[in-house]
């Protein structure tokens, strides 16, 4: 979930817009585009955890339209605690991840750290007539979901002990899956915005659209996918505090339909780990490219709503 400095003629820019990469300009036709992301394991497996920090961190590059080329490894690891194995293995799977796009890892950085943490710094190309950012979505634009919500509350429950093995299973194949096809057919059609959804949820990346678009959206709750059992565990309040505070923060600028319950508003809220792309697309070319993105992909993509005028809110969740 990078939100650097972005770049245009070589002059800084700064945050306001909170686009997913750095880019920096280095001709007329393109442009440099970077992005660093880490984080601390989320299962317990290794080489997983590995492979899921090498997808998180690919994915800002595919949701601005670039092409990522490198990567530097950055790690943490408590050398006097944990087997050096562990740590081979967690390296291996983002080796792993990155082959499958031709990424090679060019080195990295390591420190010792009573706490692991592993993630990449990565660069790519951009053409720069091709930069999808997140200040261009339109009203009427459809809104694309790549990937069903519910890791940060799946993980928790792993934690618990409390999610299904089959569960478990979706929750990981759907974080270790890059959105690399995805970013090719966005690149096959007009599409006016995109991003990632991780950290901030659904929620929190969508309200960054509405805010650099200076529109609203509508979000349909029954259109949202989920992954198996987050509704039945969220339910139970299997809700990371991660979560939590997305719908603390991000609910300010939200409207939710009376009859949602505070735990769909959470999961509405959930804090993603390598989570899909978030398109706007205008409505005369989603069909298609929704069409397009289904017929290369083990989840579905899902028209959940709309871009709106200017509201009193960003965001409005209703119940249908």
């Amino acid at each position: 979930m990078s939100k650097l400095n972005s770049f245009s003629n070589n002059e800084k820019k700064g945050f306001e817009e909170f686009d997913d990469c750095a880019i920096y300009q280095l001709n007329e036709s393109q442009s440099i585009i970077q992005t660093v992301d880490f984080f601390t394991p989320i299962v317990d497996d290794p080489y997983i955890f590995g492979q899921i920090a090498a997808a998180n961190a690919l994915s800002d590059i595919y949701a601005m339209g670039g092409i990522p080329l490198f990567a530097l490894n950055i790690v943490s690891f408590p050398t006097d605690k944990l087997n050096l194995d562990i740590l081979g293995l967690i390296l291996k799977g983002g080796e792993d991840k990155c082959s499958e796009v031709n990424v090679n890892i060019l080195g990295g950085h390591s420190i010792k750290d009573d706490t692991p943490k592993y993630g990449l710094a990565v660069t790519g190309l951009i053409d720069n007539k091709k930069i999808i950012k997140n200040n261009g979505a339109k009203i009427g634009d459809d809104l694309i979901l790549t990937k069903p919500l519910g890791t940060g509350i799946i993980t928790t429950a792993i934690k618990k002990d409390l999610a299904e093995e089959t569960t478990i299973e979706l929750a990981i194949q759907t974080m270790v899956e890059l959105n690399n096809k995805a970013a090719s057919k966005m690149s096959q059609t007009l599409v006016n915005a995109c991003t990632d959804v991780t950290g901030y949820g659904l929620l929190g990346h969508l309200k960054e659209i509405c805010s650099s678009s200076n529109l609203s959206a509508e979000i349909y709750f029954q259109k949202i996918p989920f992954i198996n059992q987050v509704e039945s565990l969220a339910l139970n309040g299997i809700i990371p505090g991660g979560s939590k505070n997305n719908l603390k923060y991000f609910g300010v600028n939200t409207f939710f339909s009376d009859d949602l319950k505070e735990y769909q508003k959470l999961m509405v809220a959930d804090s993603q780990t390598s989570g899909g792309l978030l398109i706007s697309s205008p409505k005369e070319s989603s069909k298609d490219l929704l069409k397009n993105l289904n017929n290369d992909s083990d989840f579905k993509s899902t028209i959940i709503g709309q871009i709106t005028p200017k509201k009193e809110k960003s965001i409005f969740v209703l119940n249908e």
